[in-house]
């Protein structure tokens, strides 16, 4: 079982606190603005992505399959980051951290499910309790950016309010009513994610995503670089 060593701040307070992970789910295709969200399926078919099966779309991740550190290891030179909202569910409380649903985009073209277990998940270090930011949950922001190279500069990515996707209570209202045997404890939500301000997937080596609430002025940061597993000699064009 994976656990994430965390800190929960709250009341100007930094508590470390474990989390076991039992269970991880992804979402996609969450605006709130359905339009937008059918331009966005029209405009994913440029990468030859498939439309989702239902919208939105949820779809498990395997449980180990999420990390905290600083430094991922990709498989593929076509994998970019994606900010979203994380939820942790515990018996006594629900937790709410800024992270990545990294997505190898060749395998994406084959399968949506596949490309999101082949790259991990990434979480903040820090998070907040729900209830400290759910009556003014819409006007938090949420925000990323990229880095094409190590010799780049950061990029503005992705912008927006949590006002224009799906809300926690409806992601987990919708989850909920999915799963099977009712276990809620141990599972982490990826919210699924807001639109590029570039208009285009950029595939780089650094992201960085930042989850902010400006009314108790504060912040939740992740940020990674990304390693392709190149160091072995490549053999014949089959591989």
């Amino acid at each position: 079982m994976k656990i994430l060593n965390l800190n929960v701040i709250s009341k100007g307070r930094s508590i470390p606190w474990q989390f076991k992970v039992k269970r991880m789910i992804n979402a996609g295709y969450v605006g709130r603005n359905l339009e937008e969200v059918k331009a966005h399926i029209e405009e994913l078919k440029r990468y030859e992505i498939p439309p989702p099966s239902s919208v939105p779309m949820i779809f498990p991740i395997l449980s180990h399959n999420i990390t905290t550190e600083s430094r991922i290891e990709v498989i593929g030179s076509k994998t970019s980051g994606e900010v979203e909202y994380v939820l942790l569910l515990s018996r006594e409380n629900v937790f709410v951290g800024v992270g990545s649903d990294h997505t190898d985009r060749d395998l994406e073209s084959q399968s949506i499910i596949k490309s999101k277990q082949i790259c991990q998940n990434v979480i903040s270090r820090d998070i907040w309790k729900y209830e400290d930011v759910k009556s003014s949950w819409d006007d938090l922001l949420i925000q990323s950016w990229v880095k094409a190279s190590d010799k780049d500069e950061e990029i503005l990515y992705q912008k927006a309010s949590l006002g224009t996707i799906i809300s926690a209570a409806e992601i987990m209202n919708l989850v909920k009513s999915k799963i099977i045997d009712g276990e809620e404890d141990g599972l982490v939500i990826f919210s699924g994610t807001i639109p590029t301000v570039t208009n285009e997937i950029i595939h780089g080596s650094y992201f960085r995503s930042e989850l902010i609430d400006s009314r108790l002025k504060r912040s939740l940061t992740c940020e990674y670089q990304i390693k392709k597993l190149d160091y072995l000699k490549r053999g014949d064009k089959s591989e």
